[in-house]
């Protein structure tokens, strides 16, 4: 990769040192109060978050923005540190999931007396399992999506836009996962034919997901200032956001590797009813997303000439063109043809309006962080982090640096493609 504008020469923009927490993984969360309710596999560390928003504010006051919240990660992570701070997430799932978590500096009593009584409530309830889709029968035994159907229509009982409701809506999403026999890949896939070895009760499981909620409720119960805002919205424009807000912005937009956001919360997505099938994410999830997955880019769906014309895509348009050029060859070769020369294309389109959205909502001086790794489709390398911060540049921002944090796509068994890959943080000074 050639060299980028180093913090050398713009030694204003060298990030300090944190605490070494892995910035792109959500694993140390798992152990973390309310950054546990949940496990979105897509997310990053919430100490490293808290250290660098702790470690901004001690130079400023800082507004903090994340364009994509996901599981608000950041947003939780600003509100400890006592920082303003807000959030858009364009997934209407995922969006949900962190607008209940964010209901934790609620009353811990309010949320137990409501997961107590959707809890009776359910253990009253005759079930009926006729409306569920083949894919959730498939998912579980009739005797656990009977209390996990008597769990819903409980929960749908209580005022959903309370934040007990919030909470014990989440309470009940957290335990679909352990409470399904299948299996569930690394990233949150669905194996339908390998079964687990322990499953949990539902009802049980219930109970004990509101304990651990409450715990850390009544735990961190000392959270003063703001409290975050968060909504559901697209990086890519960040409508509704008002010009020069923020001087800080820390957030983890996908990357270019295939990754079906759509695909890894079918499973929730279906049982609460919110799709049918899997026809149904193109229309429901997928079409809202940023482009950073094959399904979202059918042949049909793609004017590849008309995508790599766009202005936005000038600073980089020879060397991308290149490479989906040649993307779309070895595509022809393989048996899958999967459209990675059209994602790719449209991947940095959508990354060149985000950096200009971006640049429009954040004030001079500011701070950028991306939590960003690099691609290689078929084998061929991409530089995200250099195409990135050619974008960044062109938005109007002043100069970027990188920061490696850990080295992907190491352990080549069985692997098709031995392309090393990193992942680090991406900054940019505004």
């Amino acid at each position: 990769m050639p060299p980028m504008r180093q913090s050398s020469l713009f030694p204003e923009l060298t990030p300090p040192r944190y605490a070494e927490h892995t910035a792109g993984s959500f694993v140390g969360n798992m152990d973390a109060p309310v950054h546990r309710w949940f496990r979105y596999s897509a997310g990053f560390s919430g100490a490293w978050a808290a250290d660098l928003i702790a470690s901004e504010a001690e130079e400023r006051p800082v507004r903090v923005l994340d364009p994509f919240a996901g599981s608000a990660t950041t947003l939780i992570a600003a509100e400890q540190c006592g920082a303003e701070s807000w959030g858009l997430d364009s997934h209407p799932f995922v969006a949900r999931v962190a607008h209940a978590k964010l209901a934790y500096r609620s009353s811990p009593s309010d949320y137990r007396r409501t997961a107590a009584r959707v809890l009776a409530h359910a253990k009253r309830i005759e079930p009926d399992l006729a409306s569920y889709a083949p894919l959730i029968r498939r998912c579980y035994s009739d005797d656990a999506l009977r209390q996990l159907d008597c769990l819903r229509r409980a929960v749908e009982s209580v005022d959903g836009d309370s934040a007990p409701g919030r909470l014990a809506w989440l309470t009940l999403a957290a335990i679909l996962r352990p409470t399904s026999h299948v299996g569930t890949a690394n990233w949150q896939y669905l194996l339908p034919d390998r079964r687990k070895a322990r499953v949990a009760v539902p009802f049980v499981a219930f109970q004990a997901m509101a304990q651990v909620i409450q715990d850390d409720m009544e735990a961190i119960g000392g959270v003063t200032g703001p409290r975050a805002d968060f909504g559901l919205g697209d990086a890519r424009t960040c409508a509704g956001l008002p010009d020069r807000r923020f001087n800080l912005v820390v957030t983890s937009p996908p990357y270019p590797n295939n990754y079906d956001y759509a695909d890894a919360t079918r499973l929730e997505l279906t049982f609460f009813g919110e799709v049918r099938g899997w026809g149904d994410l193109q229309q429901h999830i997928r079409q809202h997303l940023l482009r950073s997955c094959t399904q979202h880019v059918p042949n049909s769906a793609v004017d590849l000439d008309e995508v790599l014309s766009s202005p936005e895509l000038a600073p980089i348009a020879t060397q991308l063109r290149s490479t989906c050029t040649r993307l779309g060859e070895i595509r022809l070769a393989r048996g899958g043809k999967k459209t990675y020369h059209n994602m790719v294309a449209c991947y940095f389109l959508d990354l060149a309006q985000v950096w200009r959205a971006l640049r429009r909502v954040c004030q001079s001086p500011c701070r950028v962080c991306f939590v960003i790794g690099d691609s290689a489709p078929y084998g061929v390398y991409v530089p995200v982090v250099e195409w990135l911060s050619e974008l960044a540049l062109a938005a109007g921002f002043r100069s970027t640096s990188f920061e490696k944090t850990r080295d992907r796509n190491t352990k080549w068994k069985n692997r098709k493609h031995r392309v090393p890959l990193c992942e680090g943080r991406l900054w940019a000074l505004g």
